[in-house]
Order: C-alpha cells, then structure tokens, then sequence
C-alpha cells in the first residue's frame, strides 16, 4: 500500500509543545500519515535507547519507518579513507535501522566533480557490493539500502546511475527524488508524460514488479545552471515539480511506493497535501 510521510520534523511539531522524535509517529498517525524518514544526515547520533522508542512508537501507530544515512557519504570517491569510511557509515546507519526496526536506508553515492562519472560509478558500484557483503555478515541482510537520485550535476546520482546500482542485487531499491531529478534537469518535469518517463525508464531497468516499491522524495526544489539549489513548501508555486502529474501515474500503474516529503520547515503538512492529491486522482482513475 502507498505510504505518505515527511523527512524530518515539521517546525510545527516543536510549536505545539512536542520535543522528542519519539512522539513523531504518534503526531504523524494523527495526521493521517504512514511513514516517517528519520534524519541521521548530519552524522549518526541516535543513542540505541532512543531508536529503540521510535521503533516501538512506529509500530504501534502503523508508520513505517526509513533513515537517511549522513550526506557526507561518498563511494565514489578518489581517496580510499573516503570509501572506508562510507562503508561504516552505511552500516552505522543499518544498526540504527535494526534498533528502530526500519527496513530502508537513504545514500547519498557522492561526487564525481574530480574524477570521470564513469569511473566514478565503477567506484561505487564495486563499495555498494562490498558493502552489502558487510551488512550480510552483520545480519543486517534484510535492512534495504535505497541509492538516491541527486539533485546536483557534479553529484553522482542520475536516475540511470542509481537504477546501475540497483543491478548489483535486487535488495537494493531506488530512491527516486523527483525534485532532484527536476533541479539537475533544469526543470524537466512539466506534465504526466514527463514523469510517465522516468517510471517507464526505471521499470525498463528493474522490471515492473521492482518499480511498483520503489522510493520516493518529492518537494519544489530551486535550481540553478549547477541543478539544485535549495528546497522549498508547497505554497512556494514558483518553484516545480508538481504532484499533480505523477500522482496519476501511481494510480493507473498501481504502484506502491513510499512517499516521503522534503519540504523546508512543513514537511509533514506537505505529505498530508501530497496525499491529498493522490486520493483525488484514486477517485478519478480507479
């Protein structure tokens, strides 16, 4: 079933009185919501006590739980320290992921702004396989690491780089952020046909039945001649992608994915919106 959720704590949150992650779910089922993308992207701080409660509270409010592994994350860089370290990082984040009893985690891939794209994704191509051996012998196995498309044009991480990562086992799942895809695009995705692309390109790599779970990010997202600049609310109509058109796209392909909002400060009233928008075009095509 699709999931509708926010990254993060809305500002609201904290504006009525609330103070830890722990009563996010609660705050979230209240809203109508089913998923929750914790943030461990500034560094994995979580104690095992915390993450533990969050877990608990997720489960008995029926939000399915994801984290976000720290952005600094880079497996295609030059400097093998780098590599090292996004190794541990990743499965940082999945111990945390066991503890709370999330079955995905978000990646950043990284940069190639000093070395060829094409060497840069040999490079993380062959640290997502190690690392996934690591998580095998940790036990970590079932906990699925989810490369995300990024908004940058010096980043790895174009739709067809990260569904290549997705060929390296089929535990892996795309998170297909299609504001980053708009941004690094200069603004790409202006109609359902657009949209309709992308899912037709990610079903021709993974197949149709891999495509229907995948994850997503969706906010209006500035850009600039580099790609993304910064994020931004629904009300901010300026800016694109739009929800409108994708939202179609889910309901006659019957797919499933996790939808999880980035918007700057509302994230979780903009997935309410976001959801809003999705039952409509259910009413309409189903």
């Amino acid at each position: 079933m699709i999931k509708f959720g926010p990254s993060g704590n809305s500002d609201s949150f904290y504006e009525q009185g609330y103070k830890s992650s722990s009563q996010m779910p609660a705050w979230l089922a209240s809203m109508g919501l089913e998923a929750y993308e914790y943030s461990c992207s500034k560094g994995v701080k979580v104690g095992e006590a915390t993450a533990r409660e969050i877990g608990l509270q997720a489960m008995e409010n029926n939000i399915f739980l994801s984290i976000h592994a720290p952005y600094y994350i880079n497996m295609a860089s030059e400097e093998a320290e780098k590599r090292e370290n996004s190794k541990r990082y990743i499965l940082e984040t999945m111990q945390v992921a066991r503890w709370m009893g999330a079955k995905r985690i978000v990646v950043h891939t990284g940069s190639c702004s000093k070395i060829p794209r094409e060497a840069a994704l040999r490079q993380a191509l062959a640290i997502l396989a190690e690392t996934l051996e690591l998580a095998d012998a940790a036990g970590f196995g079932d906990i699925h690491i989810c490369p995300e498309v990024l908004g940058k044009q010096n980043q790895l991480g174009t739709v067809e780089e990260i569904l290549e990562m997705c060929k390296v086992d089929e535990r892996v799942i795309p998170t297909i952020d299609f504001g980053h895809v708009h941004a690094r695009g200069l603004g790409i995705l202006n109609s359902e046909e657009d949209f309709a692309a992308v899912i037709n390109m990610i079903e021709n790599y993974i197949g149709k039945e891999r495509a229907k779970r995948i994850h997503c990010h969706f906010s209006r997202i500035e850009f600039s001649r580099g790609g993304e600049k910064r994020h931004w609310n629904f009300s901010d109509r300026q800016y694109g992608p739009e929800f409108e058109h994708l939202a179609p796209i889910l309901v006659k392909r019957r797919m499933e994915p996790v939808i999880i909002c980035e918007s700057r400060g509302m994230m979780a009233e903009d997935a309410v919106a976001l959801k809003k928008i999705y039952m409509e075009a259910r009413e309409k095509y189903e």
